[in-house]
């Protein structure tokens, strides 16, 4: 009794997966996919095969401004969050919102971010070309500028290579197919893996 006691105790416990959570709108939801066709577990999958034990937590909401996100902050993204990919400011940009208004946004969900000293994959957007060069220049400097402003980084276009290819998106030519969620998989998992890799995770070798 006393050796299986000791032997108990002086074993470790088994490391718990690592959770990353994906805080963002539709295009994190999988707004008209099968669940298993959405970003949070196509990207589980892709971290799971380099060898990472890892948890994707789908906190996306179909139709969340910045404005939205920021008001279900605090019951969405856990605090033993390990890594928080943030995704917001597509529907802003759609709503013609001044862009003043996702910038102050998203700055309070950084800063909430950074009091809790969760590692943060901040995710761009960028403004659709008919609203006007003032307004794109004006939005699309929120993200660099905010990542340079908190030190996290950067992933400069969610929709890389994916916007404005039909193939890749369905029929309102704004949410990605289930192969267009692969593309944005594979754009942006080696900027997760770095952001795990700062947070102490280790693939499996």
């Amino acid at each position: 009794m006393a050796l299986a006691l000791f032997t108990m105790l002086s074993t470790p416990a088994l490391a718990a997966p690592v959770r990353v959570v994906a805080f963002g709108d539709s295009l994190m939801a999988g707004l008209g996919l099968p669940r298993a066709d959405g970003f949070a577990p196509k990207l589980e999958a892709a971290l799971k095969a380099r060898g990472y034990d890892v948890t994707v937590i789908n906190a996306g909401v179909s139709g969340d401004t910045t404005g939205a996100g920021l008001a279900r902050f605090d019951w969405s993204v856990p605090k033993d969050a390990d890594v928080v990919i943030v995704e917001l400011g597509a529907n802003d940009m759609l709503r013609g919102l001044d862009p003043a208004i996702p910038r102050k946004n998203l700055t309070e969900i950084l800063t909430r971010l950074k009091a809790r000293n969760q590692p943060v994959l901040l995710a761009g957007m960028r403004a659709a070309p008919n609203l006007g060069a003032d307004y794109q220049r004006a939005f699309d400097s929120i993200y660099p500028d905010l990542a340079a402003q908190f030190g996290v980084p950067l992933y400069p276009f969610f929709l890389q290579g994916v916007a404005g290819d039909r193939a890749l998106n369905q029929k309102d030519g704004i949410h990605p197919t289930a192969e267009g969620v692969d593309r944005i998989v594979a754009g942006i998992l080696p900027a997760v893996e770095q952001v795990l890799r700062a947070a102490g995770a280790k693939a499996a070798q």
